[in-house]
């Protein structure tokens, strides 16, 4: 028998003292079909079993700035980071976190539920070329979509700064209702491909659906045209499918032997680190170690030797929200690991990768829930707390 899973939402787990769990489902319950419940339900937990021990934090957690609902962060070479926040503003922030300027042309954002300015990335030139891509929710009327968007960084040297040349390069389709999984991650390959990961939408069938892109990861070139050469065009897929069958995918990382990654939000438990292959099937919602928030049973990975499984799991939830792969100095131990930050886990997850397999190599507690984990220009890791007045932290060694 599956052991009880723990929902999330974008809320604060309270843990009671006698260790059961009640944790409101809000916008991660399922929005259609017949595992539905009703929006905010509570669902009462049994004791967590089987959950990793913290371990001892190896570094000094040291505030930099608070953001109102952060979303996502990237360096400048300079040091400067750009921030999103989940209503639609992009800030522009010194590296000590004294200065912030919001920067104009950031499309109007539809922030409900899930819905958030998302990701940042930088154009891998843009010391040369000033772009920067990032994610968005927009609507249009009931129905809503996630969007990749593509501009160039102005500043007027009076402290001012802007987007310049703003357009959207692809949006993920169909746009359905509802205000849930939208993910929006953004990676590019050596070869000058873009990676884009698009959530289910918490409907679950267009996961399977060949001629959707949700729940899907897409390779898209720079201009945000679906890539000559992706596996699964031929098939009478979507031509910008890389790989299917995903629910949350809001981690998207390349590793540095140039392989793809990818961690997602299960259901009621089954979070998932996957390997990200061409043309590949990950089995939402054929299969999951996680299930349905009414209690339904979903078959687990390895009923489907077919479809491919993740390389590690979690149950209990954890609640993934990105991924980074470790390529510093500062910890010179953790080179070649990934990081995973996780919101109802409240935690930054170390993963050891050997070879084709992964595994959770420890666990610290960050006492909040965290949106996301990224790499600063130094090698000191830099983590988000989710939520209004959430801390951007950097985290060094301990002396």
């Amino acid at each position: 028998m599956k052991p009880k899973r723990l929902a999330r939402d974008s809320r604060h787990i309270t843990v009671a003292a006698i260790g059961l769990m009640l944790v409101a489902c809000g916008s991660e319950a399922p929005a259609t079909g017949n595992t539905a419940i009703a929006a905010g339900a509570a669902v009462a937990q049994a004791p967590i079993t089987g959950a990793q021990a913290f371990a001892e934090k190896p570094f000094v957690a040291t505030p930099i700035a608070t953001f109102q609902s952060p979303w996502a962060l990237a360096f400048l070479p300079d040091g400067r980071m750009l921030v999103t926040e989940k209503a639609g503003t992009m800030l522009l922030v010194s590296a000590d976190g004294k200065t912030r300027v919001a920067l104009a042309g950031i499309p109007a954002v539809d922030s409900d539920k899930q819905g958030a300015l998302g990701e940042v990335a930088l154009d891998p030139d843009f010391a040369g070329n000033k772009l920067v891509y990032f994610s968005f929710s927009e609507a249009a009327g009931e129905e809503k979509g996630i969007a990749l968007v593509r501009g160039r960084l102005a500043e007027d040297g009076a402290g001012g700064a802007r987007l310049d040349d703003v357009r959207i390069l692809y949006r993920a389709h169909p746009k359905v209702t509802g205000g849930g999984h939208y993910a929006g991650r953004i990676a590019f390959s050596s070869d000058g491909h873009l990676f884009f990961s698009a959530g289910e939408r918490q409907k679950f069938d267009p996961a399977q659906d060949p001629r959707a892109t949700l729940g899907k990861v897409l390779r898209l070139d720079p201009d945000g045209r679906p890539a000559e050469g992706n596996p699964l065009a031929a098939e009478g897929f979507d031509p910008a499918v890389w790989s299917y069958g995903h629910r949350n995918p809001l981690g998207l990382a390349f590793d540095g032997q140039g392989r793809l990654w990818e961690v997602e939000m299960g259901a009621r438990g089954g979070d998932e680190l996957n390997l990200v292959l061409p043309g590949r099937n990950y089995g939402w919602p054929l299969v999951s170690n996680g299930d349905h928030y009414d209690g339904k049973v979903i078959p687990d990975h390895p009923t489907r030797p077919d479809l491919e499984a993740p390389k590690t799991s979690w149950n209990p939830s954890i609640s993934p929200s990105s991924l980074l792969f470790y390529s510093g100095t500062m910890f010179p131990e953790w080179r070649g690991n990934a990081f995973i930050s996780a919101l109802s886990g409240q935690a930054l997850l170390r993963i050891a990768i050997d070879g084709d397999t992964a595994r959770e190599a420890a666990r610290y507690a960050m006492n909040a829930r965290i949106r996301a984990v990224d790499q600063g220009p130094d090698g000191a890791l830099y983590v988000l707390e989710d939520g209004p007045d959430g801390r951007l932290l950097r985290l060094t060694p301990k002396q």
